[in-house]
């Protein structure tokens, strides 16, 4: 991981018209790094991924990608920065078939399809059924398969857990490390399940009512779970040594 970083999140504040839901948001990643944004509900972590996403506008700060500032609201521009969501109802095309939903998505440079396949084994016999007829979890891979197919630089991943499983979470939860370690992406991903995010993940930041109360290296935070809770419910909400 060279080269400087690839995201950076500056004084970010985001949310809806004049309530801020996100304040003074900072954020530095490094190529090939796994940021896990935890905290309870309502914390503002999905404000934070669809703002980053340029779906919501800033309300102040900056994101750059590459060192260079991204546009507020400006989800076009984003993407072709190399911004990708994984949003939390995964947006799939129901009616096209696993196949199609990846070749409409492809880019140059992207995931192959065998490279998808390879990352996900489940959805080599499935490539010629709807993507509405698949499994919850099926439909969370091709969801992400789909953002990697688009080549992202930053892949964004909220909710990759929701209404899953926890053994199916335990198998996909991995295949987030492989990617960053591949590709040299940033990931930022949004988990609810602590424990095995901070398992993949390089970095996490604890958001509680949009302001980050703990931060700092994921095994830092594991190893102290009694502090990891009490940032939950609002105490000791110093940030953690970097």
């Amino acid at each position: 991981m060279t080269g400087g970083p690839l995201l950076e999140v500056r004084g970010l504040a985001a949310g809806y018209g004049a309530v801020r839901v996100v304040r003074s948001l900072d954020l530095v990643a490094e190529p090939g790094t796994v940021v896990g944004v935890l905290g309870p509900n309502g914390a503002g972590k999905t404000t934070l991924m669809l703002t980053l996403a340029g779906l919501l506008p800033r309300l102040s700060g900056e994101v750059l990608v590459d060192g260079k500032v991204l546009a507020s609201a400006r989800p076009a521009a984003a993407n072709r920065a190399g911004l990708v969501l994984v949003p939390d109802d995964r947006s799939l095309f129901s009616t096209l078939l696993v196949r199609e939903n990846l070749t409409v998505a492809n880019r140059p440079g992207g995931y192959t399809l065998d490279e998808v396949v390879d990352l996900f084994p489940a959805l080599a016999p499935r490539l010629g059924v709807p993507a509405g007829a698949l499994s919850g979890g099926e439909q969370q891979m091709l969801a992400v398969a789909r953002a990697l197919v688009q080549r992202p630089r930053v892949l964004l991943i909220d909710e990759m857990s929701m209404g899953l499983a926890p053994v199916i979470v335990e198998g996909l939860l991995p295949v987030v490390r492989r990617i960053a370690d591949e590709t040299g992406a940033v990931v930022v991903l949004v988990e609810q399940h602590v424990r095995l995010a901070l398992e993949v993940a390089d970095r996490a930041v604890v958001l509680v009512h949009g302001e980050v109360v703990r931060s700092g290296p994921a095994a830092e935070l594991a190893a102290d779970p009694e502090a990891l809770e009490a940032a939950y419910l609002g105490a000791g909400t110093a940030p953690a040594p970097a």
